[in-house]
């Protein structure tokens, strides 16, 4: 072999390794960043399923739905001692017995489906003993029931077909007891359901912040484990993680979520996340757990830890100036609600804006 042909050898052989460590070291430097093995003292830190009332569900008397059962909805009430129904973002028909009624019988004459059209429905009973409207309950007896359809919620108004339903459902329960309902003019309730309607439409307010990986990608395993380690815990869907409450019963503080395509891949840790959303229901969540600076420290210290930008659904970064306003902003809807007997957090407001 000549001296050409072995220095072109050489050569082919030097371009080739350095294609081979390009290669290497993109893909190296393409790979998400992954999970790093815990020491047993950071047990504690490790994501751990959500129990059932950490996932926020919609409040309601629907027996099918998270809140559904009579114990659970009892659990939930208790979080304001206010009664399930209530005249502000109920409409409300008394009904009348000739006797004491059983809480056997009224639970057999529930109707099959807590709800009309897209409101949910519900049943109180007076208790005999303790004169206290509750929900009907075995081993108790009652003197008079209520039956109530929610006037709004986040699907929209009351409309009159949902109120002939619920009339519908409240003469057979009646029916069912022996007794007489006395029902409100449908058109007065329509019209307060849409003035409702309108006023929690304009003072909604559900928040979020999309953390954007500012070079390496990150695996779905590296961000539930710096989640971990602010307190979030997996939630019920896949590629969800939320903060749980303070508060027993309460709805989660901030949720964290991510690609769910990702989350349930064959193998999680080989998909490349570029952002996750940090979100905040701001009608859910009461103000004393000050949920929004809990929400900027997270976005924060996510944000460092994981070598991101906090931006804002429009792909903008968000300045501190800006964050302060949002808080401001904020403390104005926390006193409007409160004016307007709903309260952040609260079990009417839960009801409202669900």
């Amino acid at each position: 072999m000549s001296n050409l042909q072995i220095g072109l050898a050489i050569a082919g052989g030097l371009v080739l390794a350095g294609v081979v460590a390009h290669s290497a070291w993109s893909a190296r430097k393409n790979q998400p960043k992954l999970a790093t093995p815990e020491t047993p003292s950071d047990e504690s830190h490790m994501p751990t399923r959500a129990d059932d009332m950490a996932e926020r569900q919609e409040p309601s008397f629907e027996a099918d739905s998270g809140l559904g059962s009579l114990s659970s909805l009892a659990s939930m009430m208790a979080i304001d001692k206010r009664p399930g129904l209530d005249p502000l973002i109920d409409v409300i028909a008394p009904v009348a017995i000739d006797q004491d009624v059983s809480g056997e019988a009224a639970l057999a004459a529930l109707p099959a489906t807590r709800r009309a059209g897209s409101k949910p429905f519900g049943v109180e009973g007076l208790n005999a003993v303790t004169t206290q409207w509750e929900l009907p309950t075995a081993g108790q007896r009652y003197s008079a029931f209520q039956c109530g359809l929610q006037l709004a919620n986040r699907l929209g108004a009351l409309n009159q077909i949902e109120y002939s339903e619920f009339v519908i459902k409240t003469q057979a329960f009646a029916d069912a007891l022996g007794g007489e309902p006395e029902f409100p003019e449908m058109l007065d309730e329509v019209a307060r359901a849409r003035e409702l309607d309108q006023f929690a439409s304009a003072h909604d307010a559900q928040l979020s912040f999309t953390l954007h990986a500012a070079s390496t990608a990150w695996s779905p395993g590296y961000v539930a484990q710096s989640a971990a380690r602010l307190g979030f815990v997996a939630g019920a869907i896949p590629g969800r993680m939320v903060l749980p409450s303070n508060e027993r019963g309460g709805a989660p503080l901030l949720g964290l979520s991510f690609d769910k395509q990702a989350a349930m891949a064959e193998d999680p840790e080989q998909s490349a996340l570029r952002e996750v959303t940090l979100s905040l229901d701001v009608p859910q969540v009461p103000r004393h757990e000050q949920p929004f600076v809990r929400m900027r420290e997270s976005a924060q210290a996510l944000a460092d830890s994981m070598g991101g930008v906090v931006m804002d659904d429009n792909g903008n970064l968000i300045a501190p100036a800006a964050m302060d306003v949002i808080g401001s902003e904020l403390e104005q809807l926390y006193d409007t609600l409160d004016e307007r007997d709903l309260s952040a957090g609260s079990s009417l407001a839960r009801r409202l804006f669900s």
